[in-house]
């Protein structure tokens, strides 16, 4: 049943990236790269300030840096326990894909940290704010799940790759949202 499962991963990989085209790239590549989600942050800073004053504001980046922190090496530590090869490294998958990037990254990629950072960030908003700004959820899990194709579209990550780093990141995000909770009410910022 796992083989059937990976399986399964690779050919859904393999459509999905190959769907790319060269005129596509350097937006994908912007979307994937650590600077592009920069002025989401700026705004969901601002907001927060503004919202819930900077006294708490000042939790939450201590919060999201630890949230962004523990998804990061979660990530980490699985690939480097389930040692499942990102595409660019597995010898059944050469010349099959398009490889966008000019590097691959690590050797692992199970599971990939830029969806679980993405959801985790995501979720933690959205549970945040959901009773103020109810559209901000939708956006935040668009931007989530376009920053988390761009893994695959760029050929460094399979589907469940993606798709167990949002998992973890949701969860992740979740938890991280109500620690932040039970922290401002015990210190009664």
């Amino acid at each position: 049943m796992l083989e059937d499962l990976i399986h399964i991963d690779r050919e859904v990989f393999l459509f999905l990236n190959n769907l790319g085209t060269p005129s596509w790239d350097g937006f994908w590549l912007f979307i994937t790269g650590k600077w592009s989600s920069l002025p989401l942050y700026i705004v969901l800073l601002i907001l927060s300030g503004r919202m819930l004053g900077w006294k708490r504001t000042l939790l939450l980046l201590v919060a999201v840096a630890l949230l962004i922190t523990v998804c990061d090496q979660l990530s980490n530590f699985f690939k480097l326990g389930v040692g499942r090869l990102r595409p660019c490294y597995d010898p059944e998958l050469n010349g099959l894909f398009r490889l966008v990037k000019s590097s691959c990254g690590g050797k692992y990629g199970y599971f990939s940290a830029h969806a679980a950072n993405t959801f985790a960030v995501a979720a933690f908003f959205s549970h945040l704010f959901r009773s103020k700004l109810k559209w901000l959820p939708w956006l935040l899990v668009l931007w989530a799940g376009v920053v988390s194709y761009s893994r695959i579209y760029i050929g460094v990550h399979f589907p469940l790759d993606v798709i167990t780093g949002a998992f973890v990141g949701t969860f992740m995000g979740w938890l991280f949202f109500r620690l932040y909770i039970f922290a401002t009410d015990r210190i009664q910022l």
